[in-house]
């Protein structure tokens, strides 16, 4: 596993991670073994939400005597998100995840509230020690130049949005914008939403034949293309130790100039779009 710089935070973080969006649906014993297996692997980064319903519950279960191994990431509803709001869904979120503190603490997407209050909420946060980094999640550039006004330079960590290879909206201006300011980018539901590319697709076939040829799985392939940016960091959902493995792998798969070249063409990024997608 490769680990990286995430973002304005001092923290190594493993280039592909662990999401757990509707990881509280499945089999309870299967998603907490699943994500321990992942940590054995080397993917410290584990995502969730206060939205995610028990999810929290299922990964405090999982980090149960290895909360030092996880780089452990939440977020706040924009609902949720004024300045007393903020710190009372990080409270809830930490009893739930049942640790003293996040690593990194989101807000959702940008709601009502002013984003000066949850700014202030959050770094009340990093004052009392429950969070130790904040960021976003699905902010467009424009949004983006809005925190920064509000934040200053150096204090955002990430910004969680939609990418995978179907959807490269954020190539446009969201992953330059976060270059430029130092800002990791964590590419959420990375596979699609179940809409991973047939290998009978144009695309798909592009990818089946890059995968037999490296000996690797075409959603390894997936995850190492979006990776191929160094502050780009995949986190995709395993419901099996298996799945778990299989991601994790893709931590040391180096595509080629040629490989990336030719999922480039085989999956355009297309026109930029009016609004950012999200799910």
């Amino acid at each position: 596993m490769q680990y990286r710089k995430f973002g304005n935070t001092s923290h190594d973080v493993s280039i592909i991670g662990q999401g757990t969006w509707y990881l509280d649906r499945g089999d309870r014993k299967q998603a907490v073994a699943a994500l321990r297996r992942g940590l054995d692997l080397g993917m410290t980064h584990i995502d969730t939400a206060e939205m995610y319903g028990d999810a929290e519950l299922v990964i405090a279960e999982a980090i149960d005597g290895r909360r030092d191994e996880a780089y452990l990431v939440s977020k706040v509803l924009p609902s949720n998100a004024s300045r007393r709001g903020t710190i009372t869904a990080c409270e809830r979120s930490l009893k739930r995840l049942k640790t003293d503190r996040l690593d990194c603490y989101l807000l959702h997407w940008q709601g009502s509230f002013p984003l000066s209050d949850t700014v202030e909420a959050f770094e009340q946060l990093v004052s009392a020690g429950k969070i130790r980094s904040w960021g976003v999640s699905n902010f467009d550039a424009g949004d983006l130049d809005e925190l920064l006004t509000v934040a200053g330079e150096g204090k955002i960590a990430c910004n969680q949005v939609l990418y995978h290879l179907q959807e490269r909206a954020i190539e446009h201006a969201v992953i330059p914008w976060c270059a430029e300011h130092g800002v990791a980018v964590v590419a959420y539901s990375p596979f699609g939403h179940n809409d991973f590319p047939d290998q009978r697709s144009k695309g798909g076939a592009v990818l089946q034949t890059i995968a037999k040829r490296l000996g690797v799985s075409t959603r390894q392939v997936a995850l190492a293309f979006l990776a191929r940016e160094t502050h780009v960091f995949p986190i995709p959902k395993a419901s099996s130790m298996e799945h778990a493995a299989e991601n994790a792998a893709a931590g040391d798969l180096v595509l080629s100039a040629d490989d990336i070249a030719a999922l480039d063409q085989a999956f355009p990024r297309g026109p930029k779009p009016r609004s950012l997608p999200m799910l």
